[in-house]
């Protein structure tokens, strides 16, 4: 049985106690490969080694070209890599390989080279004085990141937090999602290839509460907490750090709205919406679950919607055919499927789709008819089920739109320019795509408002949440 091992201080380890979990690949219930279970024990290694790096070793004094270099050579071995780590991630959550290798892994190298070039190209600030002085900012590493990432982009995500951590010159300890190891030991193996210094990262396995992941959100020495995951975790996460006064940045649950005017261009239309929901067989917390349309154009987009969902290819998540694969675990088939239970007592009905093919897939489904009330219209389900009402006005869109604790994301469609931006000023929402989804400038902020989340990253936003910006003040 292959072993998922921590990696840290620049070594590959299991646990003190030996103890290991199974990682199981949902499209074949069956365990693929064992991870070193780690806990309190483990985390508090890891901080160490990261402290240690931090306050002693060359990293954070490093020059922004030095460790620049390094982290593109991280990304070049990551292309050179990638179909191993574009199967680790298929195998341990079952996205589809088309994506991992076309669009997870590429992405996941890019972060690296972004951030790397970003850090080495941003401009100071400088700030002349009547008194005869002058102020400037230094932009100094933080210190200790712990990152939390998530297992529905295991190695995407991972990548986003872990990237602008270290150009920055800060020192990670990261905790993959229990479901999803394999790309991050990965991940650390190929760093120490490219020639980051033992400790800068490293890489813990572990479950959450009473384990790993609270002993690293509850760890003095750590200076940063970066999480992406369900609001409920952010909550507790946010407790924990309260106690040391440790600043957070979370990308936490979403309900994105999909406003369809009747005006937009129907083809492009159900083309993204269809991205934006079933895309990971849903399990994306930018999806675009509640779709609202214009009523003039509701039952054409609906019926060219539906035949689309349907016309999705379902199966192997190796295949490179397969656009939706199994849900991620049994647990979480469970909860997907438990909603839609909840459809009919709630008022509405499932137009198409429904528990698909034996094991844990759930086929792409339509609900209709459920009221604004409704469990499926309220709650972050994470699955492959869009809920589909018509509206009349702009201003019930943006009502409806809104009507939700979650500020993620939402995506417009019309092709009257005016609208467009009177929406998108509108929303509730820390992005807003137009005609498309998913569309990315690294630069732009990325995090959401209300249960979606706290702050920003991206860019500078991730140069202030990552250093610890320092005021310079000189007399002349």
């Amino acid at each position: 049985m292959e072993l998922i091992p921590h990696v840290i201080d620049g070594r590959e380890t299991e646990s003190r106690d030996g103890v290991r979990f199974p990682t199981v690949d949902p499209f074949t219930g069956r365990t693929w490969a064992e991870a070193a279970l780690g806990g309190r024990d483990e985390a508090a290694l890891a901080v160490t080694a990261a402290r240690r790096a931090f306050d002693e070793g060359p990293w954070p004094r490093m020059g922004y070209a030095e460790r620049g270099a390094i982290l593109h050579r991280l990304a070049d071995l990551m292309e050179a890599n990638l179909d191993e780590l574009a199967l680790a991630d298929t195998t341990d959550m079952g996205k589809p390989i088309a994506d991992t290798r076309g669009k997870d892994v590429p992405r996941s190298a890019s972060n690296f080279r972004f951030f790397a070039d970003h850090a080495r190209l941003s401009a100071a600030e400088a700030f002349p004085m009547d008194s005869g002085h002058h102020a400037y900012t230094r932009f100094e590493p933080a210190g200790v990141v712990a990152a939390i990432a998530p297992w529905n982009f295991p190695l995407m995500l991972e990548t986003w937090k872990v990237a602008p951590a270290l150009a920055w010159g800060n020192t990670v300890v990261l905790k993959p999602a229990e479901q999803t190891p394999a790309s991050a030991s990965l991940l650390a193996k190929l760093a120490l290839e490219a020639g980051m210094p033992p400790g800068v990262l490293n890489v813990v396995h572990g479950n959450g509460p009473g384990s790993a992941g609270e002993a690293l959100t509850t760890d003095p020495r750590v200076d940063r907490i970066t999480f992406t995951g369900e609001s409920a975790t952010g909550r507790a996460i946010a407790a924990a750090a309260a106690a040391n006064l440790t600043p957070v940045s979370f990308e936490l649950g979403g309900k994105g709205a999909n406003l369809v005017f009747a005006d937009a261009d129907l083809d492009l239309a159900v083309s993204w919406s269809i991205k934006a929901i079933f895309s990971n067989a849903g399990q994306v917390c930018l999806a675009g679950s509640r779709l609202y349309v214009q009523r003039d154009v509701y039952q054409d987009f609906l019926d060219r919607f539906t035949a689309a969902a349907e016309a999705l290819h379902i199966g192997d998540p190796k295949d490179p055919a397969t656009q939706l694969g199994p849900l991620a675990s049994a647990e979480h088939y469970a909860k997907v499927t438990s909603y839609l239970d909840t459809v009919p007592a709630d008022g509405g009905k499932i137009a198409t789709g429904g528990a698909g093919p034996e094991g844990l897939f759930v086929r792409p489904t339509v609900v209709l008819d459920a009221p604004p009330t409704a469990r499926v219209c309220r709650e972050e389900i994470f699955g492959p089920v869009a809920v589909v009402a018509p509206f009349d006005t702009e201003a019930d869109a943006v009502a409806a739109a809104n009507d939700t604790p979650y500020g993620l994301n939402a995506m417009v469609f019309t092709e009257n320019l005016s609208r467009a931006h009177r929406v998108s000023a509108a929303l509730k929402a820390g992005t807003v795509w137009t005609n498309c989804f998913f569309v990315r400038d690294l630069r732009a902020p990325f995090g959401g408002a209300g249960d979606s989340g706290i702050g920003r990253e991206g860019g500078t936003y991730s140069r202030e949440f990552f250093t610890d910006p320092k005021a310079v003040v000189m007399a002349t």
